[in-house]
């Protein structure tokens, strides 16, 4: 590629929606295949939309290219009521969305914040407004409303405002040419350093929808329907509604933040014709020539280099001779191809420009030029030129200069652009260095979600992109929405098994934690031999802290814990209290030292049992050292007492508390129904016999002595004078205290008997795990297994907040993809966290947001469905405050069922629509409501509350009985008259 002058911009973002191809890569099959998109309308098509009399005339062309789905809108997405998406103008929407897809492609929409981001954007005259909104009047809208949803100006301060771009905004209007001027403006902000991405496109629609033309002999539409620029059959052009938009960057900026690049702009340029022609809506060939000529000066390339031309090519007989006279007077010599996209979608108005840079673009990205369908005889200023028109796609190879072409577009009016491309710089890809990867999703709706999942896999299925770049960008470059899931995997064939099987997906719902999380190390019975071995082997990190810990731990057990863990996998020997405690401390703290390197940083810690030893230490109650000194003579003494048992009860502990016989005590309170006891063995053999006859299931413990009960006393003391040798210090952590379950105080931290204590008396975890549920921790347990997890998640709300590091002994060995899960399930919940690979990726083009597109539509003539219809509020409301606010709300929002806790704001609401909705309670009940109670209290239930209180204050107005009765009476038959009078008669004798 030629060298980055500083002047260069990056091409990293395409999107938009064209006739029958639908999206970017589908222009480009259609573009290759040289296949015309546009639709042929049969008779009964037309009769919805054309009178007969129009449709059947000789000179009645019936083709257009139509854009699928023009009347449907995400309206939900961008916080639209459906009743305010019917009143903006379906350019103005159709452009919202793929403006969203362009950021979202370009790796740059959750970086808004941190970005300056401009829009530069065109629509053509609302026909929309004109026909379907203005005959409704204000049945469908105020003429405030209409103006605003409708006004071309509108379009580019409607993306920065739903999106959160703080660049300029601009619409840009220069009727044909107005896209490609978009990205002349966008590209010198770029370069003045106003923003560092710009937005630059435009949307076309015509209405209605389904509707051909009339030819006219020496207009400029074409006589048979079909575009043929530059070929003497040509006989003009054919109409196309479209979309087309791209994301802009500066080339060193795009390069630096490993942005995909497919192309680069070199220069452009834009000029006007001046009176230097024979009309104002005639072309010129010096306007032409002089504005080609300023972008290939401004690019600062030869003429001679440009392999491929991209002409406005609108196939009339005036249109083509004057662009062909432009362009030859500017490329004499060599031999280039020549092609406009106007022969596969129409002209596309507004969005022309664009759609013939996305094909430029992606032309000098893969080499190929592009043909030209229906093309059989060659204008007659081609011949013998400098300028070919090919009829099957041409390989483009590199041959001593880079692939460059040129774009044009002119306008009517005589503003022309046109814009320099070339082939993207060449980037050195560098494999992803981590084994694992996390794929992550989000969207705003469940069937959205779905959507996503379906794309993705199909995506996957397709490409070689490197997984590590595909994690990157799902991770780092997404917004993350309500509905989510993550996959764990190592290749793709991995991930498109998964994202196969939704079923067996970490999901989430609903709000974020703030990425607070607490760590959860678990007590003894979760070791088992080759515990972590995998990160031992594979994460130095890991391996360097326990390292650490065995090296200070041989001396005192006598035995190296690497050994019993990974060298001679000795269960037995793990199985011994003394060797349990120290191995599960060593390879907890290892752990908490891996996250930790890895940007998880505890906000908070519990441990239980011997777990709390790990919390105490990461808190700086104790030096690592002096640690692992008190849990290795802990270990010791407590193997020291004689045998006992322990048995898990699912009984609530206040529950079981009331049956524990004698010897028998509760000795761990870890869930709402679930605990443990402990006592002698006989004892607790009879207690699980007894709960048994009564129905109650039990579950004895792998263990070989009856801890946290009274058989541990004989040590206490002793224990407590060891702890006393070591110092301790405040904890600069919160940890929770297995002995209280609330906060370790300082107090208890360095006191020697809270840790003889903590030993004796039964494990409160339960409340401590409603402690760390009250706050907004996510619960990360940090050591081998789920027990900690699975205990947490009795209670519902841990579900979605609590997470498993490392496999258990059942699915012992993946200790890395177990991890990778768990990164997953943290980001589910609001946390980062890498996998030691988070620096030096790319972002890579993905398939973007799928949008839930409903019908959001005011038919032509202003028809307005029945139910989208504002009920006529009478006299005196009908129903009471809640149903009538509920109607009043269902009304002018356009939704139909809405909960009364429902926030007004969150449905679209805004304060022009609230300030209608205060109108019309006040109209229906006649009190003096404030249009700050919508504020205050924004749902339906908060309104009806206020309204019902106000007509409580409201003192009773006298009636007129006598009047009230005689119009009654008036309105009844004779035989009602009859009837009551009789009624009233009996009463009177009764």
């Amino acid at each position: 590629m030629s060298d980055d002058s500083g002047l260069d911009l990056a091409v990293v973002g395409l999107a938009g929606r064209f006739p029958g191809s639908g999206d970017v890569a589908g222009l480009w099959r259609d573009v290759l295949a040289g296949k015309p998109v546009s639709t042929r309308f049969t008779a009964e098509e037309l009769a919805g939309s054309v009178p007969e009399a129009e449709r059947t005339r000789p000179d009645y062309v019936p083709v257009f290219g139509v854009l699928d789905g023009a009347d449907r809108f995400d309206a939900g997405f961008f916080g639209y009521s459906p009743r305010d998406a019917r009143l903006i103008d379906p350019q103005q929407r159709l452009f919202l969305e793929c403006a969203w897809q362009a950021l979202e492609s370009a790796g740059h929409v959750a970086d808004v914040d941190e970005l300056s981001v401009g829009v530069y954007a065109a629509t053509a005259l609302s026909g929309y407004l004109l026909h379907h909104l203005l005959p409704a009047g204000e049945r469908a809208g105020s003429e405030y409303e209409m103006s605003v949803a409708n006004d071309k100006d509108a379009v580019a301060t409607r993306v920065a405002y739903h999106l959160g771009l703080r660049g300029p905004a601009v619409a840009v209007q220069t009727a044909c040419s107005s896209s490609l001027v978009a990205v002349h403006l966008a590209g010198q902000a770029l370069l003045a350093g106003e923003c560092d991405v710009a937005l630059a496109g435009a949307a076309y629609l015509r209405l209605p929808l389904a509707a051909g033309y009339r030819y006219e002999p020496g207009g400029i539409m074409s006589r048979d329907g079909v575009c043929r620029p530059f070929d003497t059959a040509a006989t003009g052009t054919v109409g196309g509604s479209g979309v087309a938009v791209v994301a802009l960057r500066r080339l060193a900026d795009a390069l630096a933040d490993g942005d995909t690049i497919h192309a680069v702009i070199k220069g452009s340029a834009v000029n006007n014709d001046g009176r230097a022609k024979v009309g104002y809506t005639a072309p010129s060939v010096d306007g032409q020539a002089d504005v080609i000529r300023t972008a290939l000066r401004a690019a600062d390339v030869d003429p001679a280099t440009i392999g491929y031309l991209e002409a406005h090519g609108t196939g009339t007989a005036l249109g083509d001779q004057v662009e062909l006279a432009a362009l030859q007077e500017v490329f004499g010599t060599g031999r280039r191809a020549l092609g406009s996209v106007k022969a596969v979608t129409g002209h596309l108005d507004v969005a022309a420009g664009v759609t013939g840079l996305i094909k430029a673009c992606l032309a000098v990205r893969d080499g190929v030029v592009p043909p030209s369908p229906y093309f059989t005889q060659p204008h007659p200023a081609l011949a013998g030129g400098s300028l070919y028109v090919n009829t099957a796609p041409e390989s483009w190879p590199v041959t001593g200069v880079p692939r460059r072409a040129g774009v044009s577009s002119f306008g009517i009016g005589g503003t022309n652009a046109h814009v320099i491309v070339e082939q993207p710089p060449a980037v050195e890809v560098t494999p992803s260095a981590a084994a694992e990867h996390v794929l992550v999703l989000s969207a705003r709706t469940p069937q959205a979600l779905d959507d996503a999942r379906d794309r993705l896999r199909e995506h996957l299925s397709g490409t070689d992109a490197d997984l590590g770049d595909v994690a990157y960008t799902l991770r780092e470059t997404r917004r993350r929405f309500e509905h989510r899931l993550a996959v764990a995997c190592r290749t793709a064939e991995q991930a498109v098994a998964a994202l196969g099987a939704p079923a067996t997906l970490d999901t989430a719902t609903g709000d974020l934690t703030d990425g607070t999380v607490a760590f959860l190390f678990p007590g003894q019975g979760a070791q088992y031999a080759g515990m972590a071995e995998q990160l031992y082997r594979t994460e130095p990190e890991f391996a360097r802290h326990l390292d650490e810990c065995a090296d200070l731990l041989t001396p005192l057990l006598g035995v190296d814990l690497r050994h019993v863990l990974y060298r001679d996998r000795d269960d037995a020997l793990l199985r011994q209290t003394r060797i349990t405690q120290p191995a599960l401390f060593t390879v907890e703290y290892a752990l908490a030292r891996l996250w930790m390197h890895r940007g998880v940083r505890p906000a908070a810690a519990v441990g239980h049992s011997i777990g709390e030893y790990v919390a105490a230490c990461l808190a700086g109650v104790f030096t690592l050292p002096d640690a692992l000194a008190i849990i290795a003579e802990r270990g010791r003494l407590m193997q020291s007492m004689p045998p006992g048992a322990m048995l898990s009860v699912p009984l609530p502990a206040a529950r079981l508390a009331e049956r524990l016989p004698l010897g028998v005590e509760l000795a761990a309170a870890n869930a709402p129904t679930l605990s443990v006891v402990s006592g002698p063995a006989a004892q607790v053999e009879a207690f699980a016999a007894a709960l048994a006859a009564d129905g109650v299931p039990t579950r004895p413990l792998h263990t070989s002595h009856a801890f946290h009960s009274a058989m541990m006393e004989p040590v206490l003391a002793e224990f407590a004078e060891h702890v006393a040798r070591f110092p301790a210090h405040p904890p600069r952590l919160p940890v929770l205290s297995n002995v209280t379950g609330e906060w370790l105080s300082d107090h208890d931290a360095a006191d020697p008997k809270y840790w003889a204590r903590q030993l004796r008396e039964p494990v409160r975890f339960d409340d401590c795990v409603r402690r760390l549920l009250a706050g907004p921790y996510l619960l990360l347990e940090v050591g081998p297994g789920a027990a900690l997890t699975t205990l947490a998640r009795q209670h519902p709300e841990a579900e979605q907040r609590s997470t498993p590091s490392l496999p258990g002994p059942k699915n012992a060995g993946d200790d890395r993809i177990a991890m990778a899960a768990a990164v997953g399930r943290m980001w589910l919940a609001g946390v980062d966290a890498d996998l030691g690979d988070p620096t030096g990726r790319r972002r890579v083009p993905l398939p973007t947001y799928p949008f839930a597109r409903e019908r959001h539509w005011v038919e032509a003539g202003g028809t307005l469905a029945a139910e989208t219809a504002p009920a006529v509020v009478t006299a005196g409301p009908r129903g009471t405050p809640l149903e009538v606010v509920h109607q009043i709300w269902a009304d002018l929002l356009g939704i139909a069922q809405i909960g009364p806790d429902q926030d007004f704001f969150s449905l679209g609401g805004h304060s022009l629509l609230g300030t209608k909705i205060v109108a019309r309670i006040r109209e229906a009940f006649g009190v003096d409501l404030p249009t700050s109670a919508l504020f205050e209290t924004p749902t339906i239930a908060g309104l009806a509350a206020t309204v019902t209180g106000l007509l409580a204050e409201r003192p009773q107005q006298p009636t007129d009985d006598l009047a009230d009765l005689l119009a009654e009476i008036a309105a009844m038959s004779p035989e009602q008259v009859a009837h009551e009078l009789n009624q009233t008669q009996r009463k009177d004798l009764s």
